[in-house]
């Protein structure tokens, strides 16, 4: 059971071992494509094809027939990565040997739906992936295996979802070797410590250059490559969201959303951030040097602030 990019690997190394896949459960296809006209099916789907599994694609599992399905399958255990479903008791009691759940966090940190960008927003120095066995609450079960990792100070959301994925994997299989043998034991977590990381809010991705340029810097590494933190300016036909994918903290002072230099160094309520990479709506990302050369942002110009009654 899993949908993004994160639980691909863990599949396809359950595959390579000699796993028996019953079947794949991901969520529905969501519209894409252009205009979003398009449903596109969710990278686990999309692999579970070319692998040519079986594919399940509930709205809910809180219905009889779900459990009637997964019971069809006969599973000896479910194997859980960034689903995106909740699974209520009946599911879990399935499987015989129970559900493992691969967890992108160093729980009880980050328990919920986005721990990778909720580690890199919090400016965490460390981050892991962990193998537990699901409970009915929130990522509370308690953990077998973990593996640790520093977080690089320029890393992403994206570039740390591509470490963790590949980890997990490895991970995952060697808990089931482990799980046929009756040797793979579980210790609770630790009941201090304990945060959620709460799915990311649309309005959270808009850059309030108030903050400081380390939590901004955090900002953007957190939110890249998707949904990416954005500013709003006017690029000669009114104001147009700019996505920002990679930045670095940098010198200089200023007002706060005051464009310092040729470079997109921008001012902060404290410090300066200057802007690597970003996206205009509907273009391919870019570097900063070729963004400017098509639009005009001298140095001195304010950047429209959150707060602004223009918004």
């Amino acid at each position: 059971m899993g949908t993004p990019d994160f639980a691909v690997p863990a599949l396809a190394r359950l595959i390579s071992q000699g796993h028996h896949v019953a079947a794949v459960y991901t969520r529905a296809p969501q519209p894409g494509g252009r205009r979003g006209l398009e449903l596109k099916p969710s990278p686990v789907h999309a692999a579970a094809l070319l692998f040519g599994l079986d594919v399940v694609t509930p709205l809910t599992l809180r219905v009889d027939d779900a459990v009637a399905t997964l019971r069809g399958f006969r599973p000896d255990v479910v194997v859980v990565a960034a689903y995106g479903l909740i699974l209520p008791k009946a599911i879990l009691d399935v499987p015989p040997k129970g559900c493992l759940n691969l967890h992108a966090s160093l729980l009880p940190r980050w328990r919920g739906a986005a721990p990778i960008q909720r580690a890199i927003m919090a400016g965490d120095l460390e981050t892991g992936v962990m193998v537990m066995r699901m409970e009915e609450g929130l990522d509370t079960g308690p953990v077998a295996l973990t593996e640790r990792f520093a977080i690089d100070p320029d890393a992403n959301a994206g570039d740390l979802t591509e470490i963790l994925a590949q980890a997990g994997a490895g991970l995952i299989t060697k808990a089931l070797a482990m799980l046929e043998k009756d040797s793979l034991i579980f210790v609770p977590q630790a009941e201090e410590g304990v945060t959620y990381a709460h799915k990311i809010d649309k309005a959270e991705a808009r850059i309030d250059w108030q903050r400081s340029a380390i939590d901004l810097h955090n900002l953007v590494r957190g939110l890249a490559p998707m949904p990416g933190a954005y500013f709003e300016a006017d690029l000669g036909k009114g104001l147009e969201r700019v996505k920002i994918l990679r930045a670095r903290i940098a010198e200089g002072t200023g007002v706060a959303g005051c464009v310092l230099d040729e470079h997109l160094t921008i001012a902060c309520g404290e410090g300066a951030l200057r802007l690597i990479e970003v996206q205009r709506s509907g273009r391919a990302p870019m570097a900063a040097a070729d963004f400017l050369r098509g639009v005009r942002l001298p140095a001195g110009t304010l950047l429209t602030q959150k707060s602004d009654a223009a918004l």
